[in-house]
């Protein structure tokens, strides 16, 4: 199942260190979710390790984001986003024909990101290039699933809600006729 990432602009609290003191601040994060409601629900649930009991925060928006992949990579602190230009030959005419694709690559700099955005490329059969690595502003990621054991509640949960089926607000006129009569007779 391919995951469909939400971008999350929230406006909260943050302690800026330069100026010791709390400073208003609009941040994009990414989460993981099924929904814009869920994606809503989950960053509220998220944001909540980063406030104090009294602070609130506001999600100023929501879009789902393009990327096709998410890669974090150990000792990182920053988010890059890569363009990956793929490319494949039409057999009729003979021309290139690129197809664009983005990634979100976790590293230090630009260098790294690039050369994580290789490695994450690494078992790609096909040709492509790299035209552009550019620093994304993407604050944090927060994945559904992390391998946690923590994680098998959200897992019912979420297998619940992937199955789950849409509620029929239909009426049923053989029970509206039942309650009208019942009605009448007393």
């Amino acid at each position: 199942m391919s995951a469909t990432w939400y971008e999350c602009k929230v406006k909260y609290r943050k302690f800026d260190e330069a100026t010791a003191s709390h400073k208003m601040k609009t941040e994009p994060f990414l989460v993981d979710a099924i929904s814009y409601t869920e994606a809503e629900s989950r960053i509220t649930q998220e944001m909540a390790a980063y406030l104090n009991d009294n602070e609130e925060i506001k999600i100023t928006n929501i879009k789902v984001a393009n990327y096709a992949e998410i890669h974090p990579f150990e000792n990182t602190d920053r988010w890059f986003r890569s363009k990956i230009s793929l490319i494949a030959v039409d057999e009729e005419s003979g021309k290139e024909r690129k197809t664009n694709m983005y990634l979100l690559v976790q590293a230090n700099d630009v260098k790294e990101a690039y050369e994580n955005t290789v490695s994450a490329m690494a078992d790609t059969m096909g040709e492509y290039s790299i035209p552009s690595v550019s620093e994304s502003p993407i604050m944090d990621v927060f994945p559904y699933f992390t391998g946690e054991e923590s994680d098998v509640e959200r897992l019912k949960n979420f297998t619940a809600l992937k199955d789950s089926k849409p509620v029929s607000n239909e009426n049923d006129e053989v029970l509206e006729m039942e309650d009208s009569l019942t009605s009448i007779a007393d």
